[in-house]
């Protein structure tokens, strides 16, 4: 909340009132700025202190965000595919934290990049948080979980010269070639966005909805739509807005909400049943596959508005930590190998950046009730630590009540299909089968006009232009198993024979 004016007080940070902040004690004559600085002046040994202090780590990967509030409303009988209290009874609203980021590129660096968006969101539900953390695509360029670092940091900045460089990025494309769909679709106009209020966001893995009380669930792909309709910015473009303005989508939509001009989007669902999964042509757990919507038509669901910019950006945003793993009942995890790595590895990141108790901020925080004795201590515990009762499991002196089949005993999120096997070594191997969505976009691009193929071939050949031979052999190859006139026209362009 702003503070008032009696709050506005000035103290240091253990209530101390100070006359000044601008004033340091010294030892020597009255001449200016000279003599020496007292150690015993706790003011300027705290200010100096935390500004040292003031950075926790930066993500890995998606550094830099725009974020604001907001709020989804329930818009559709749900009930039938789900029991989430959130996404039940037309009408009903939670609150929501929204976060949109770039993946590779430094915080800092202009936001109209040819990239991926990362979109998370935490819902805040009487029956805990709910993330979603999704992509600006609705496919990926890898389903194996192994190869997600080398992925990110192909995608990065080069580990002598510090910058990127183009031939990392197609060197582990052109031999990680399973991702050629996604590949389409950031070479496409739409993998510059024209602003993030026009921007959708996918889950792209696979999701389980349950029901409470029955033993069935389906499969679901979840779509945010924007309802200003997606947009995009050609290379041109993108490059001369970047150079005016790097901070163009966040300045965008910080004013947009200001100006009370609050962006929407309609969430839907994909949804297949078990059996549908079973014999269905593409594996419904490979993220680099996208389910047709004429297979699967779109079922609306919920409207999501944001409507209140961050009061502090590094409060509110930088400190926000959103997870595949956090999930209320009524979703679950499916046997998506990407969704199960994510599942550990984002709340791994968030102790290790915000710290162990990093659930307890206020941008994080449930608005449901939270019980866990088991966790104690640790650095920031600031919120209770249940004072006297045991921290140990099945104490009989502090009996604890259970209300949930969600556990290892119980009802078992995502893994209540029957699997036997032996465990074995595995690695996914690229087929023909691979190039076949990515020829359907090409083709798709076509419908859209010949400028749209066009403006895809411009959108390859510059970021080739200048990576090794090789590799531009290797692209304008796997360019051509999408279609041979595809690899061709690169080719051309790049002067390859």
């Amino acid at each position: 909340m702003p503070a008032t004016k009696r709050d506005r007080t000035y103290t240091l940070q253990e209530g101390c009132p100070y006359g000044s902040a601008s004033t340091a004690q010294r030892f020597g004559d009255q001449r200016p700025v000279r003599g020496l600085m007292l150690l015993q002046d706790t003011q300027l040994i705290e200010t100096l202190a935390h500004f040292s202090r003031e950075r926790i780590p930066e993500r890995t990967v998606h550094a830099g965000a725009v974020g604001a509030w907001g709020e989804l409303e329930v818009t559709h009988d749900n009930s039938d595919i789900t029991s989430a209290a959130f996404l039940n009874g037309k009408g009903k609203k939670s609150k929501v934290l929204w976060r949109l980021s770039i993946t590779g590129p430094r915080p800092g660096q202009y936001e109209t990049t040819r990239d991926v968006r990362g979109w998370a969101m935490k819902i805040f539900t009487e029956q805990g948080n709910q993330d979603f953390v999704f992509n600006s695509i609705p496919t990926f360029f890898i389903r194996d979980p192994i190869k997600f670092p080398s992925m990110n940091r192909s995608h990065k900045v080069h580990p002598s010269k510090n910058a990127a460089d183009p031939n990392m990025f197609w060197d582990f494309h052109v031999n990680n070639q399973e991702g050629i769909h996604a590949l389409m679709m950031l070479f496409s106009n739409r993998g510059i966005p024209a602003n993030v209020r026009q921007l959708n966001g996918y889950s792209g893995h696979t999701y389980k909805f349950t029901r409470e009380g029955t033993d069935g669930f389906v499969y679901v792909k979840i779509h945010f739509l924007t309802d200003l309709g997606a947009k995009g910015l050609k290379l041109a473009e993108a490059k001369r807005l970047g150079g005016l303005q790097p901070s163009l989508h966040t300045v965008d939509m910080h004013e947009h909400i200001a100006q009370g001009k609050f962006p929407t989007w309609t969430m839907y669902a994909q949804v297949m049943t078990a059996e549908q999964a079973e014999n269905y042509r593409w594996n419904v757990f490979d993220m680099t596959k996208v389910w047709p919507h004429k297979d699967f038509p779109l079922r609306p669901m919920a409207k999501l508005t944001l409507n209140k910019n961050p009061e502090n950006y590094f409060s509110d945003i930088e400190q926000a930590a959103f997870s595949p793993s956090t999930m209320v009942p009524g979703i679950a995890a499916s046997l998506d190998p990407m969704l199960q790595a994510r599942m550990f590895a984002y709340p791994d990141a968030a102790r290790y950046r915000v710290g162990v108790n990093y659930q307890q901020l206020p941008c994080n925080r449930p608005v449901s009730h939270v019980y866990a004795p088991y966790e104690r201590d640790g650095a920031m515990r600031y919120m209770t630590n249940y004072g006297s009762d045991p921290s140990y499991v099945n104490s009989s002196l502090v009996p604890v009540q259970f209300d949930s089949k969600i556990g290892a005993s119980g009802y078992s999120i995502g893994h209540d299909e029957v699997i036997s096997g032996r465990v074995a070594g595995y690695a996914s191997e690229v087929t023909d089968d691979d190039f076949e969505q990515a020829r359907g976009m090409w083709h798709v691009l076509g419908k859209q006009g010949p400028e749209e193929q066009n403006d895809f071939v411009v959108n390859v050949v510059d970021s080739l232009q200048g990576v090794v031979p090789s590799l531009q052999t290797g692209a304008i190859a796997m360019f051509k198993r999408v279609e041979p006139a595809l690899g061709k026209a690169i080719a051309d362009a790049l002067g390859v024979n």
